[in-house]
Formats: C-alpha cells, structure tokens, sequence
C-alpha cells in the first residue's frame, strides 16, 4: 500500500480554509491555524510576518505609528531655495510638508524632485515654494491604519498630515509607515549613511555637517584641534556655546568658525552650516 504523501498538507490547508471560510470567533483562532502551517512549513516566516501584520494594521490607528510634530521636516513657504535646500538633502526625504505664517499652517506638500528644474537651470532667484506646491491630506489620529491605506492607494497620495482634535497639527504619516506594519522595516540607500557623509561641501565657503559629527572627523577634515574640549560631537560644543538649546538659524562664531543651525528637534540639534571666518 502506497503511503498518502499529501494527507497531512491537504489537512492543514483544509483547516486553513476552514479557519477562514466559517468566520471564526476571534483573531487568535485564524493566527493559531496560520501558526500551525508555517510550523509545518506550508508558509515561510515571512509570509507569516506578512499575514500577521495585514491582520494588525485593522486595530492600529494613525497616532499609534505617526511621525510627531516635532520631529516634522518642514519647509517654510517664505524660504529661499539655498535657505532650505540643506535640510532637504540631509533628510533625504522625498515629501515635505509647507508652512506658512504659523506652525500649524500647513499650506501644502513640496516634493523633492520637482526642485530638480531649479537646479539644472540654476534659477533660483525665480524659485517660489507656492509656484511647486502639491495638494495636502489632511486625517484624524483616529484613522485606523487599514483605512488610511486603502486611501492612499485610491487617491495615489503617500503622505498625510495629521490632525489633533482640535485642529492643531499632531505629526505626519507617509504611505512607507503604514507598509512597514504589514511587510517590516523598509530600507533605502539613505537609511545608512557612511561616516565620511557627515561633512560635505554647501557652496564656495560654506560646509553642511551633521550635530553627531565626532570631533576627532571634524578636526581631521578641517585641521582643527576642538577635540581639545570636554564633548564628544560638534553639536555638543556648539550647544554648550548658545547656553540653551538652539533653534534654527541661530548662528554663533566658536574658534574662527561660524555655525548656523539649520535644523534642530525639541532636545538637539541635529545639522549646521559651517564657515570659516574670514580675518
């Protein structure tokens, strides 16, 4: 007698099908049988991780993943293009919400590549923000995540601002969030930055360098000596200098060099424009 190779297969998807087929009473009976097959190796554990997290996003709001506003990269509407072009490449985001008279002010999204025209003709003096603003979405934090996606796809948006009960603006979310709840952290070339991208050349006279910048790489890229103070990162002597915590562009002047601080979060600073004084 031939043994029945398939026996236990077909008794697993069965169960599976039927798991899903008599709407079972909860959750955790479905995710059981699903279990039960990746132990079996019917599914990989990344199919696994996958079903686990599409079931998820249905009890997940907005709130519970969404970016908060204070670590928002924004851009102000009255900006120059050389005025927030370093906080757009040091972000490496694509999408950036627009401010306008007040934080809470969102007049629309700006997106990174319709810059490109300005550069190449290097016309910035004929650049407005206004003229490059995109439509903005505005949701509740009590959107549940699954919602929000099927909004994303039906609208062809991939970022929305988020809004408190009263009005005010509570943070950001972008369609990658909602997408790393079901499938896992997604990476891009910038989620890892070599340690020789900390510092890099702005114009003629002028460098971008990140807070955490060591000061051992800052004395050696500028023939420095300002490891000689008690700190570890650029940023921490430059936010020992002001005596408070920095907000963007504020500038001081600290060893023949003039830092300007062009983005900072509510505890630290986290990118500056430095430039040799000229004597």
């Amino acid at each position: 007698m031939t043994e029945d190779r398939s026996e236990k297969p077909r008794s697993i998807f069965g169960r599976i099908a039927q798991a899903l087929s008599f709407d079972p009473k909860t959750k955790q009976e479905v995710l059981d049988v699903i279990e039960e097959a990746a132990e079996d190796n019917l599914l990989d554990q990344e199919a696994l991780t996958i079903i686990k997290g599409a079931m998820q996003v249905a009890d997940l709001q907005v709130r519970d993943i969404m970016v908060p506003r204070s670590k928002m990269v924004i851009v102000e509407a009255d900006q120059t293009l050389k005025e927030f072009l370093p906080t757009v490449i040091s972000s490496a985001h694509s999408r950036f919400p627009v401010v306008g008279k007040s934080p809470d002010e969102i007049i629309g999204v700006l997106l990174a590549k319709d810059l490109l025209p300005n550069l190449l003709d290097q016309n910035e003096n004929e650049f407005t923000v206004q003229d490059k603003l995109r439509k903005v979405t505005f949701i509740p934090e009590s959107k549940r995540l699954n919602i929000l996606l099927k909004e994303f796809r039906a609208t062809r948006s991939h970022l929305a601002i988020v809004v408190d009960e009263y009005g005010g603006i509570a943070g950001l979310i972008t369609i990658e969030d909602v997408l790393e709840q079901i499938v896992g952290e997604i990476e891009d070339e910038h989620d890892q930055i070599e340690d020789d991208g900390n510092i890099r050349p702005f114009d003629d006279n002028a460098f971008l360098v990140k807070a955490l910048t060591e000061l051992e790489d800052f004395d050696e890229y500028f023939g420095t000596n300002f490891d000689a103070y008690e700190f570890d990162t650029i940023g921490g002597i430059v936010t020992k200098r002001f005596g408070h915590l920095p907000q963007k562009d504020e500038e001081i002047e600290i060893d023949g060099f003039k830092f300007k601080v062009l983005s900072s979060e509510n505890r630290r600073i986290r990118l500056l424009q430095v430039a040799k004084v000229a004597r």
